[in-house]
């Protein structure tokens, strides 16, 4: 069993906020893959379903952002599982909007949600890193990720929440390259490689050959004068 958790802050006024995408990444994945009714439970909001042949269960900690690990921890003690079987859908502010990458341990890097996480299960999970940019000053971090994404974001962001979907499969058997081809599908997707088919050379006519004079010199002469 595995364990895909999304960070965000519960309720309707964060619904939308930057910081809120790793819920709207687990939340699609609930509706793309037919999980079963969300429900409430380990300080969190739960669904059950399959994933191929993976059973995962998808968890929405509602304990607010700085406090997401004691969720995951109890979730993952009640069922026995690993570090290593917890993936982490979080926003990312040091990749690009639209972004994607996947990362095994590491630092939590500021991130509070898994600052908490690192204090409860240790740093031993995987990560889905959603990029959402940066602000560009320290100080406009919080109300940059507290704030709600803009009409503009929307086209990337569905395209990204698409992409997670599509490829939530592989990540679940750790196939995380796999993973990142789904979500390159919608994000990168291939240009084609045909070029509009050139249309064929016309093949120049020959130049007419000259006409060879038969006529004798003397006839060229009386010619003339006629």
């Amino acid at each position: 069993m595995k364990l895909f958790v999304g960070l965000g802050n519960p309720g309707s006024k964060y619904a939308h906020n930057r910081h809120n995408i790793g819920f709207m990444a687990v939340d699609r994945i609930a509706e793309d893959h037919s999980f079963g009714p969300w429900k409430s439970k380990f300080q969190a909001e739960i669904a059950e379903g399959r994933l191929g042949s993976e059973k995962v269960l998808l968890v929405k900690p509602q304990t607010f952002m700085n406090r997401s690990g004691q969720s995951v921890g109890e979730a993952m003690r009640f069922y026995k599982l690993d570090s290593t079987d917890v993936t982490v859908f979080h926003d990312e502010l040091d990749l690009a909007p639209g972004k994607v990458r996947v990362k095994a341990g590491g630092g939590h890097a500021g991130h509070n949600g898994l600052r908490s996480i690192h204090e409860h299960i240790s740093p031993a999970y995987d990560r889905v890193r959603l990029g959402i940019g940066h602000p560009g000053r320290k100080e406009m971090v919080s109300p940059y990720v507290l704030g709600d994404f803009a009409k503009a974001d929307a086209d990337w962001l569905k395209d990204v929440l698409r992409g997670v979907a599509d490829g939530a499969g592989y990540l679940a058997n750790g196939e995380s390259g796999k993973f990142m081809n789904a979500v390159a599908l919608h994000t990168a997707p291939p240009r084609s490689s045909k070029s509009p088919a050139k249309e064929p050379k016309t093949a120049s006519k020959p130049a007419p050959e000259p006409e060879v004079d038969e006529r004798s010199a003397m006839q060229k002469l009386l010619d003339k004068f006629k």
